[in-house]
Parts: C-alpha cells; sequence; structure tokens
C-alpha cells in the first residue's frame, strides 16, 4: 500500500489488521464480511520510504514485494498549489500511477488506485456516474483523469471526494476547533459534493481488495453537500447553534482560490450498490461519528 500515512492509509492498515479505527461504524462491512484474524498481510510505504516522482523506484518496490494487491493511496492533493506546481502534481497523480500498473501486470498483481470527483466539470446537475463524461477545471483534477487512463482495464479505480479522517488535517478538524475557540466560520454554500468518512471508504476498499473487480468505482458517503452545510451541522453536533456558519460566495473568498472547483460534482453510488455492496452511511452520520472520535490533537 502507497500512502500509508494518509489520512485514508493509517484507517486503511488498521482497518486491514482488524481493528475499529476512531470515527468508524463497528457495524458497517461494504460487502458483509468483517475482518479475519490474520486475513491480511499489510506492507505500508510513504513518501519517505519511497520517492513517488521516481517511476523506476516505484516499480522496483512492487517487484520486489510482489503483492497480491497493490492500493495506491499516494497523491498530490494540494489543490491550489498544483496550478503553479503542475510537473510535481503530475509525476505524482499521473507517472506514478502508469508505474504502479506497469508493476502490477507485470508480477500479477492487482491495482487499486484513488481518484477524485475533481475529475467532472460540476456541470451535469446531478450526481455523477461513473460513465459520465469527464472535464476536469484544474490541474489536479487533470493530473487524476490522467492518471485513470494510465491505468489498465483489469485495474480498479475508485472515485472518492472530501475525505476527512479523525487522524489527518482536514476541513472538519478545521471547523471543530474554531468550533471550540468560540470563534464562527464562513463557508461556501456553491459548491455541492459527497463527503467521505476516511474510516468509511477503508472498510469499502476492503471489500474491493477482497473482490478485485477493476474499472471505475464510485464510493462516498451518501447524499449530497455544500461546505456550508457541512459547517452547519457540524456546529450544532458541537453545540453551537444556528449562528455558528455563515454562507459565503465562492468568488467572495479570500485569497481567491488558484484552482477553479466544479459547482456540483456529487458522485453516485448506485453502481457500487447495484454490484451488491452496501454503500458508506449518510453524511451526517459520518460527520457525527468522526466529531465523536476526536481526540485531544482537535
Amino acid at each position: 500500500m502507497t500512502g500509508a500515512a494518509g489520512q485514508v492509509g493509517v484507517d486503511l492498515v488498521d482497518t486491514l489488521r482488524g481493528l475499529t479505527v476512531p470515527g468508524a461504524d463497528a457495524h458497517y462491512w461494504a460487502d458483509g464480511r468483517r475482518v479475519g484474524d490474520g486475513e491480511f498481510d499489510v506492507v505500508g510505504v510513504t513518501r519517505h520510504e519511497v520517492d513517488f516522482t521516481n517511476v523506476a523506484a516505484l516499480e522496483h518496490a512492487v517487484v520486489a514485494t510482489r503483492p497480491d494487491v497493490v492500493v495506491n493511496l499516494a497523491a498530490y492533493t494540494a489543490v491550489d498549489r498544483a496550478e503553479s506546481d503542475r510537473a510535481t502534481c503530475f509525476a505524482v497523480n499521473d507517472a506514478a500511477v502508469g508505474a504502479l500498473s506497469r508493476a502490477a501486470a507485470a508480477t500479477g498483481a492487482h491495482l487499486i488506485t484513488i481518484s477524485t470527483d475533481y475529475v467532472f466539470d460540476g456541470q451535469k446537475g446531478e450526481a455523477y456516474l461513473e460513465d459520465d463524461e469527464t472535464g476536469p477545471l484544474n490541474v489536479y483534477g487533470s493530473s487524476k483523469l490522467a492518471g485513470e487512463a494510465r491505468c489498465a482495464s483489469a485495474d480498479t479505480i475508485v472515485r472518492t471526494s472530501w475525505v476527512m479522517g479523525v487522524r489527518g488535517q482536514n476541513v472538519l478538524r478545521a471547523i471543530a476547533r474554531r468550533a471550540a475557540a468560540g470563534e464562527d466560520v464562513r463557508f461556501v454554500n456553491d459548491q455541492r459534493g459527497t463527503v467521505t468518512a476516511a474510516a468509511d471508504l477503508a472498510r469499502a476498499l476492503v471489500a474491493l481488495v477482497r473482490s478485485r473487480p477493476g474499472g471505475i468505482w464510485h464510493v462516498a458517503n451518501e447524499g449530497a453537500a455544500t461546505w456550508f452545510d457541512v459547517a452547519v451541522f457540524a456546529g450544532r453536533e458541537l453545540g453551537r447553534g444556528d449562528e455558528f456558519a455563515r454562507p459565503i460566495a465562492t468568488e467572495d473568498l479570500v485569497p481567491t482560490p488558484a484552482a477553479t472547483r466544479p459547482a456540483r460534482a456529487d458522485l453516485s453510488t448506485q453502481r457500487f450498490r447495484e454490484a451488491g455492496f452496501v454503500a458508506p452511511a449518510p453524511w451526517r452520520d459520518a460527520v457525527s461519528r468522526l466529531l465523536a472520535g476526536r481526540d485531544a490533537s482537535w
């Protein structure tokens, strides 16, 4: 597994080892099967151990370890910085995925790699399905779409969005800190997407590690929301009431974001459900669990 130190990575490593991670729904398993004792032998690598801009090093790492499944969670996710750092962004999100796909094919491993809702332009007007037309609006989204194109047909691509975990820096943690400090927040009300709890994504990934389906899959918590919706709900959960969060338009943000975001890029999990998997719970349930699972570092 790459990206083992990220907020999804730490949750997936522990989940594959049979642990219940902070913020998880102990009863949720996408395929109805909890992890058995010793079911998985997990090898996790981080950017400190492998240079993800070095395709030769990545291929060597896969060939040397010869895993059954490679889960690629490593990513360049600094959306605004990517606008001025295109080369590094594409090296990690595009070229590295190609290297992992080639190495997986050469060793008989199955690749599962994570992509994003930002491959879409947000103009559809309803939740996106896997085979909808893509059209990224920024460098980050373009790099992830390019990485998808590098994958072989046998590889599994998981698109997700707005990921937040108890163990990681994310928007929900920032909201909770502001609430605890007695401060108010302003969040955009004109970008609609899909919240994804890292713990829920990890448990869904377990099912895909087992089944190795290939193709593109959307995995996120159910229901669309704006960041303002998330802030309002979190404020209520934290005892701050309805006045905690105020709506703002993206164009009124200061400083102005360098990257353009899609106005509506929520992901439909219809295909995931029709394949017999259980989709993660509605986003409000996920946010409640994440807030309940927070520790002193928040």
